[in-house]
Formats: structure tokens, sequence, C-alpha cells
């Protein structure tokens, strides 16, 4: 190999590789929350037995795309399931009332708000829902 072909292989290389930093580096194309949310959980299912004591929490509604979480007793909130910066996951951690964004540290208050942004940039609020309780079952709305 001559001199020309290596150096045109290490920029191609290097270029190559750059552009796959940039790549996994740049933000998700934001997804937006559900929306014309309409569901039931009845209480006494299995599949929602987390909703029965204070930081347990279920995804529901369409698709998953509704996280929600018993906060107190007979207390629930209902939020978009998507951290609102790369859309993972959220979680709802009881100890400090907040949701929780593991991907890269973001937490949320119950009403949605951000009380940390990401550690990589900044966030917005999550969409919250409205859950109303009759008796065993819950209707989340929004």
């Amino acid at each position: 190999m001559n001199r020309t072909d290596f150096l045109t292989l290490l920029g191609l290389g290097t270029g190559a590789a750059l552009m796959g930093c940039l790549e996994g580096c740049k933000k998700d194309p934001d997804t937006a929350p559900p929306s014309n949310v309409d569901f039931t959980l009845d209480l006494t299912a299995a599949a929602n037995s987390a909703l029965t004591a204070p930081g347990g929490y279920v995804y529901g509604g369409p698709k998953n795309g509704v996280l929600v979480a018993c906060v107190a007793p007979g207390a629930y909130v209902a939020v978009a399931s998507r951290c609102t910066h790369k859309q993972t996951a959220l979680e709802y951690q009881v100890s400090s009332g907040t949701f929780y964004c593991f991907d890269h540290n973001a937490q949320f208050s119950t009403t949605g708000t951000v009380v940390r942004a990401p550690d990589t940039g900044a966030a917005t609020a999550l969409k919250t829902y409205s859950v109303v309780q009759n008796g065993h079952t819950l209707h989340v709305t929004g």
C-alpha cells in the first residue's frame, strides 16, 4: 500500500468514526406524547397490582404511552411515560416523589415540571393526564 492509499483509508476511517459519534450523540426526534387519552384501569386486576401501594406504577393507555403512579394512598397521577429529552422510559420514585429518567438523570415532579434537567441538555415538562378514581377503577383522560 502506498502512502496516498494509506492516507485516503485513514481519512475515510476517521470520517466514518466521527459521523458515527455525531449520529449517536444527536438528540432523537421529538415524539409527541399520546393525546386524546381515554382508558380505565381496574385496581383489582393482577396487572395493576403495583398501584395498590405508594410508589407503584404501571404503563397503561395507548400503546403504553402513559405512566400511572400511586403517589400516596388513594392518590394517583398520570404522565407521558417517556422523558422529553431522548424518549427514555420513565420510572416513578416514591423516595423523591419524582418521575426519573435513568438515561440522563432527568427528574420531573408529579405535575410534570422539570425538577432536574438531563445531564446532556434541557428538557421540557411532561404531559399530564387527569385521573379520576371511582371505586376500584381509575379513569385516565387527557
